[in-house]
Protein backbone atom coordinates (compact mmCIF):
# COMPACT_ATOMS: atom_id res chain seq x y z
CA UNK A 1 0.00 0.00 0.00
CA UNK A 2 1.37 3.18 -0.99
CA UNK A 3 1.83 6.26 1.54
CA UNK A 4 -1.08 8.00 -0.32
CA UNK A 5 -3.45 4.74 -0.04
CA UNK A 6 -2.30 4.50 3.32
CA UNK A 7 -3.00 7.90 4.43
CA UNK A 8 -6.70 7.54 2.66
CA UNK A 9 -7.26 4.55 4.04
CA UNK A 10 -6.48 5.79 7.49
CA UNK A 11 -8.83 8.58 7.05
CA UNK A 12 -11.54 6.72 5.96
CA UNK A 13 -11.39 3.68 8.31
CA UNK A 14 -11.71 6.58 11.18
CA UNK A 15 -14.34 8.53 10.27
CA UNK A 16 -16.36 7.00 13.12
CA UNK A 17 -13.18 7.36 15.18
CA UNK A 18 -10.37 9.98 15.78
CA UNK A 19 -11.98 12.63 13.56
CA UNK A 20 -15.18 12.56 15.07
CA UNK A 21 -13.99 12.11 18.45
CA UNK A 22 -15.16 14.74 21.24
CA UNK A 23 -13.33 13.73 23.84
CA UNK A 24 -10.72 12.14 22.15
CA UNK A 25 -10.10 14.72 19.28
CA UNK A 26 -7.12 17.15 18.54
CA UNK A 27 -6.65 19.84 20.92
CA UNK A 28 -5.26 23.02 19.59
CA UNK A 29 -4.55 24.35 22.95
CA UNK A 30 -0.35 25.16 22.51
CA UNK A 31 1.90 26.19 25.86
CA UNK A 32 4.43 28.62 24.66
CA UNK A 33 5.59 29.49 21.72
CA UNK A 34 2.79 30.37 19.15
CA UNK A 35 -0.36 32.28 19.37
CA UNK A 36 -3.55 29.80 20.05
CA UNK A 37 -6.43 28.64 18.07
CA UNK A 38 -9.43 29.56 19.23
CA UNK A 39 -10.99 26.76 20.38
CA UNK A 40 -7.83 26.94 22.64
CA UNK A 41 -8.60 30.32 23.97
CA UNK A 42 -11.95 29.34 25.23
CA UNK A 43 -10.26 26.16 27.19
CA UNK A 44 -7.36 28.71 28.64
CA UNK A 45 -10.54 31.32 29.45
CA UNK A 46 -12.39 28.27 31.16
CA UNK A 47 -9.43 27.33 33.21
CA UNK A 48 -8.94 31.07 33.88
CA UNK A 49 -12.07 31.21 35.29
CA UNK A 50 -11.88 27.73 37.31
CA UNK A 51 -8.67 29.14 38.75
CA UNK A 52 -7.31 25.67 37.51
CA UNK A 53 -3.39 26.20 36.09
CA UNK A 54 -2.68 23.61 34.60
CA UNK A 55 -4.49 20.16 33.17
CA UNK A 56 -2.66 17.15 34.06
CA UNK A 57 -1.84 14.05 31.97
CA UNK A 58 -0.15 10.45 32.06
CA UNK A 59 2.68 9.34 30.53
CA UNK A 60 2.31 5.71 29.46
CA UNK A 61 6.01 4.81 30.68
CA UNK A 62 4.60 5.76 33.89
CA UNK A 63 3.24 1.98 33.60
CA UNK A 64 5.89 0.87 31.50
CA UNK A 65 6.82 -2.34 34.59
CA UNK A 66 2.83 -3.45 33.80
CA UNK A 67 2.84 -3.05 29.93
CA UNK A 68 6.08 -4.68 29.33
CA UNK A 69 5.37 -7.92 31.36
CA UNK A 70 1.52 -8.06 29.61
CA UNK A 71 -0.21 -6.98 32.65
CA UNK A 72 -1.50 -4.31 30.88
CA UNK A 73 -2.74 -4.47 26.87
CA UNK A 74 -1.81 -0.98 25.18
CA UNK A 75 -4.83 -0.82 24.19
CA UNK A 76 -6.61 -0.47 27.59
CA UNK A 77 -4.09 2.45 28.66
CA UNK A 78 -6.89 4.93 28.16
CA UNK A 79 -8.86 3.16 30.37
CA UNK A 80 -6.55 2.40 33.25
CA UNK A 81 -5.67 6.25 32.64
CA UNK A 82 -9.32 7.30 33.59
CA UNK A 83 -10.54 4.61 35.76
CA UNK A 84 -7.25 3.80 37.95
CA UNK A 85 -5.61 6.81 37.79
CA UNK A 86 -7.77 9.67 37.54
CA UNK A 87 -6.49 11.40 34.61
CA UNK A 88 -8.13 12.14 31.31
CA UNK A 89 -5.32 12.81 28.93
CA UNK A 90 -2.87 10.74 27.79
CA UNK A 91 0.50 10.41 26.27
CA UNK A 92 1.80 7.49 24.29
CA UNK A 93 5.14 5.84 24.27
CA UNK A 94 5.98 4.30 20.82
CA UNK A 95 7.83 1.50 21.74
CA UNK A 96 4.41 -0.50 23.10
CA UNK A 97 2.69 -0.17 19.52
CA UNK A 98 5.84 -0.61 17.18
CA UNK A 99 4.70 -4.24 15.84
CA UNK A 100 1.67 -2.19 15.23
CA UNK A 101 2.97 0.86 13.63
CA UNK A 102 1.32 -0.80 9.72
CA UNK A 103 -2.19 -1.67 11.24
CA UNK A 104 -4.09 1.26 10.78
CA UNK A 105 -7.37 -0.71 12.27
CA UNK A 106 -5.30 -1.18 14.93
CA UNK A 107 -5.19 2.86 16.18
CA UNK A 108 -8.87 3.01 15.27
CA UNK A 109 -9.33 0.65 17.96
CA UNK A 110 -7.20 3.00 20.24
CA UNK A 111 -9.02 5.87 19.43
CA UNK A 112 -12.63 4.19 19.82
CA UNK A 113 -11.49 3.03 23.18
CA UNK A 114 -10.59 6.76 23.92
CA UNK A 115 -13.90 7.57 22.68
CA UNK A 116 -15.86 5.06 25.09
CA UNK A 117 -13.93 6.37 27.91
CA UNK A 118 -13.61 10.06 27.52
CA UNK A 119 -9.73 10.51 27.01
CA UNK A 120 -7.63 12.83 25.37
CA UNK A 121 -4.68 11.87 23.22
CA UNK A 122 -2.07 14.12 23.52
CA UNK A 123 1.18 13.11 21.90
CA UNK A 124 3.25 10.09 20.97
CA UNK A 125 6.80 9.89 22.19
CA UNK A 126 9.20 8.35 19.28
CA UNK A 127 11.60 5.90 20.15
CA UNK A 128 13.90 3.51 18.17
CA UNK A 129 13.07 4.94 14.91
CA UNK A 130 16.51 6.10 13.90
CA UNK A 131 19.43 9.25 14.76
CA UNK A 132 17.74 12.35 13.36
CA UNK A 133 21.52 14.04 13.73
CA UNK A 134 23.11 11.43 12.10
CA UNK A 135 26.58 12.08 10.15
CA UNK A 136 25.27 10.49 7.31
CA UNK A 137 23.02 12.13 5.10
CA UNK A 138 21.13 9.03 4.17
CA UNK A 139 20.22 7.73 7.60
CA UNK A 140 18.78 11.10 8.49
CA UNK A 141 16.56 11.06 5.52
CA UNK A 142 16.01 7.27 6.32
CA UNK A 143 15.02 8.88 10.00
CA UNK A 144 12.58 11.95 8.90
CA UNK A 145 10.71 8.86 6.99
CA UNK A 146 10.46 6.72 9.65
CA UNK A 147 9.03 9.08 11.57
CA UNK A 148 6.55 10.73 9.58
CA UNK A 149 4.62 7.04 9.57
CA UNK A 150 4.28 8.29 13.13
CA UNK A 151 2.67 11.33 12.83
CA UNK A 152 -0.02 10.00 10.82
CA UNK A 153 -0.64 8.13 13.75
CA UNK A 154 -0.57 11.06 16.07
CA UNK A 155 -3.10 12.54 13.57
CA UNK A 156 -5.83 9.90 13.70
CA UNK A 157 -5.54 9.41 17.37
CA UNK A 158 -6.33 13.49 18.12
CA UNK A 159 -2.61 13.83 19.12
CA UNK A 160 -1.64 18.07 19.31
CA UNK A 161 2.14 16.46 18.39
CA UNK A 162 5.45 13.86 18.27
CA UNK A 163 8.14 13.60 20.88
CA UNK A 164 11.37 13.20 19.19
CA UNK A 165 15.26 12.50 20.21
CA UNK A 166 18.05 14.44 19.38
CA UNK A 167 20.51 11.82 19.16
CA UNK A 168 23.92 12.13 16.70
CA UNK A 169 27.24 12.66 16.03
CA UNK A 170 30.12 15.19 15.21
CA UNK A 171 30.79 18.33 17.21
CA UNK A 172 28.27 20.05 19.02
CA UNK A 173 28.11 21.99 16.70
CA UNK A 174 27.31 19.59 13.66
CA UNK A 175 25.30 17.29 15.79
CA UNK A 176 23.10 21.05 16.20
CA UNK A 177 22.48 21.65 12.79
CA UNK A 178 22.06 18.45 11.77
CA UNK A 179 18.82 17.87 13.64
CA UNK A 180 18.10 21.10 13.46
CA UNK A 181 18.11 20.41 9.62
CA UNK A 182 16.16 17.19 10.30
CA UNK A 183 13.41 18.84 12.68
CA UNK A 184 12.90 21.63 9.91
CA UNK A 185 12.01 18.62 7.50
CA UNK A 186 9.88 17.02 9.69
CA UNK A 187 8.26 20.45 11.15
CA UNK A 188 7.24 20.61 7.23
CA UNK A 189 5.47 17.52 7.19
CA UNK A 190 3.88 17.52 10.34
CA UNK A 191 2.28 20.97 9.64
CA UNK A 192 0.30 19.21 7.10
CA UNK A 193 -1.15 17.05 9.78
CA UNK A 194 -1.84 20.22 12.14
CA UNK A 195 0.82 18.58 14.56
CA UNK A 196 3.83 19.58 16.39
CA UNK A 197 7.40 17.97 16.26
CA UNK A 198 8.69 18.46 19.67
CA UNK A 199 12.46 17.17 21.25
CA UNK A 200 12.78 16.03 25.06
CA UNK A 201 16.08 16.36 26.85
CA UNK A 202 16.24 12.63 27.08
CA UNK A 203 20.38 12.23 27.34
CA UNK A 204 23.69 13.03 25.85
CA UNK A 205 24.11 16.60 24.48
CA UNK A 206 20.51 16.96 24.72
CA UNK A 207 20.04 17.13 28.15
CA UNK A 208 22.24 20.27 27.78
CA UNK A 209 19.70 22.69 27.96
CA UNK A 210 21.38 25.71 26.80
CA UNK A 211 22.52 23.57 23.26
CA UNK A 212 18.76 21.53 23.06
CA UNK A 213 17.47 25.48 22.60
CA UNK A 214 20.03 26.47 20.06
CA UNK A 215 18.82 23.35 18.01
CA UNK A 216 15.09 24.58 18.38
CA UNK A 217 15.81 28.17 17.30
CA UNK A 218 18.35 26.37 14.26
CA UNK A 219 15.59 24.60 13.34
CA UNK A 220 13.36 28.09 12.25
CA UNK A 221 9.92 26.44 11.73
CA UNK A 222 7.00 26.96 13.98
CA UNK A 223 5.95 23.34 14.45
CA UNK A 224 8.97 22.61 16.09
CA UNK A 225 9.12 23.36 20.15
CA UNK A 226 10.34 21.32 23.55
CA UNK A 227 9.37 18.84 25.58
CA UNK A 228 11.06 19.83 29.13
CA UNK A 229 11.27 16.81 31.02
CA UNK A 230 12.18 18.04 34.91
CA UNK A 231 14.34 14.80 35.22
CA UNK A 232 16.40 13.94 32.44
CA UNK A 233 19.48 16.06 32.52
CA UNK A 234 22.24 13.07 32.62
CA UNK A 235 24.37 14.28 29.89
CA UNK A 236 26.88 11.41 30.48
CA UNK A 237 30.28 10.44 31.97
CA UNK A 238 29.48 11.94 35.12
CA UNK A 239 28.50 15.26 33.98
CA UNK A 240 24.67 16.77 35.34
CA UNK A 241 23.18 19.98 34.14
CA UNK A 242 21.83 21.89 36.09
CA UNK A 243 18.09 20.54 36.08
CA UNK A 244 16.09 23.94 37.20
CA UNK A 245 18.69 25.45 34.39
CA UNK A 246 17.75 23.21 31.65
CA UNK A 247 14.38 24.16 32.30
CA UNK A 248 14.23 27.02 32.11
CA UNK A 249 15.43 27.35 29.15
CA UNK A 250 13.99 25.04 27.18
CA UNK A 251 10.94 26.65 28.60
CA UNK A 252 10.23 29.31 25.84
CA UNK A 253 9.90 26.57 23.69
CA UNK A 254 7.30 24.33 25.33
CA UNK A 255 4.25 22.87 23.52
CA UNK A 256 4.30 19.60 26.81
CA UNK A 257 5.62 19.82 30.07
CA UNK A 258 7.01 15.85 31.53
CA UNK A 259 7.05 16.13 35.46
CA UNK A 260 9.57 13.02 35.97
CA UNK A 261 9.27 11.49 39.28
CA UNK A 262 10.74 9.45 41.64
CA UNK A 263 10.42 8.78 45.36
CA UNK A 264 8.48 10.80 48.10
CA UNK A 265 8.97 11.36 51.42
CA UNK A 266 6.12 11.60 54.13
CA UNK A 267 4.95 14.94 53.49
CA UNK A 268 3.90 13.92 49.96
CA UNK A 269 6.90 15.94 48.16
CA UNK A 270 9.56 14.37 45.52
CA UNK A 271 12.63 13.44 47.53
CA UNK A 272 15.00 14.45 43.98
CA UNK A 273 13.22 17.62 42.82
CA UNK A 274 11.78 20.38 43.87
CA UNK A 275 8.87 20.51 42.41
CA UNK A 276 7.42 24.07 43.68
CA UNK A 277 10.53 25.27 42.29
CA UNK A 278 9.96 24.14 38.86
CA UNK A 279 6.45 24.49 38.65
CA UNK A 280 7.33 28.18 39.00
CA UNK A 281 9.66 28.38 36.51
CA UNK A 282 6.59 26.50 33.90
CA UNK A 283 4.45 28.92 34.85
CA UNK A 284 6.73 31.80 34.53
CA UNK A 285 7.23 30.67 31.10
CA UNK A 286 3.33 31.53 30.57
CA UNK A 287 2.83 27.62 30.18
CA UNK A 288 -0.43 26.55 31.24
CA UNK A 289 -1.32 23.67 29.01
CA UNK A 290 -0.92 19.95 30.48
CA UNK A 291 1.62 18.58 32.51
CA UNK A 292 2.61 15.24 32.43
CA UNK A 293 3.07 12.62 35.05
CA UNK A 294 6.02 10.35 34.55
CA UNK A 295 6.47 8.26 37.78
CA UNK A 296 9.94 6.23 36.96
CA UNK A 297 10.79 5.47 40.72
CA UNK A 298 10.97 1.58 41.98
CA UNK A 299 10.11 2.26 45.37
CA UNK A 300 6.74 2.41 44.82
CA UNK A 301 4.39 0.67 42.83
CA UNK A 302 3.33 2.08 39.84
CA UNK A 303 -0.10 2.72 40.90
CA UNK A 304 0.89 4.37 44.29
CA UNK A 305 4.17 6.36 42.21
CA UNK A 306 1.29 8.00 39.61
CA UNK A 307 -0.85 8.92 42.63
CA UNK A 308 1.84 10.68 44.48
CA UNK A 309 2.84 12.50 41.69
CA UNK A 310 -1.18 13.57 40.59
CA UNK A 311 -1.20 14.27 44.13
CA UNK A 312 2.02 17.18 44.33
CA UNK A 313 0.62 18.64 41.34
CA UNK A 314 -2.53 18.70 42.29
CA UNK A 315 -1.61 20.37 45.48
CA UNK A 316 0.98 22.67 44.00
CA UNK A 317 -1.89 23.60 41.65
CA UNK A 318 -4.35 24.98 44.31
CA UNK A 319 -1.13 26.73 46.50
CA UNK A 320 0.54 28.63 43.09
CA UNK A 321 -2.79 29.64 41.91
Amino acid sequence: MTQHDRRAFLVGSLSLGAFALGACRRTTYYGVGREPGPDSAAKLERRRAAKVLYPISLAQWSLNRALFSKELDPLDFPLSAKRDHGVDAVEYVSTFYKEKKGDDAHFAELAKRCKDHGVESRLIMIDGEGDLGAAKKEARAQAIANHARWLEIAHALGCMAIRVNAAGEGTPEEHRDRVAESMHALGERADGFGLDVIIENHGGLSSNGAWLASVLRAAKHPRVGALPDFGNFTIGEGQQYDRYQGVTELMPFARAVSAKSYDFDAEGNETTIDYRRMMKIVLAAGYHAHVGIEYEGSRLSEKDGIAATKRLLERLRTQLA
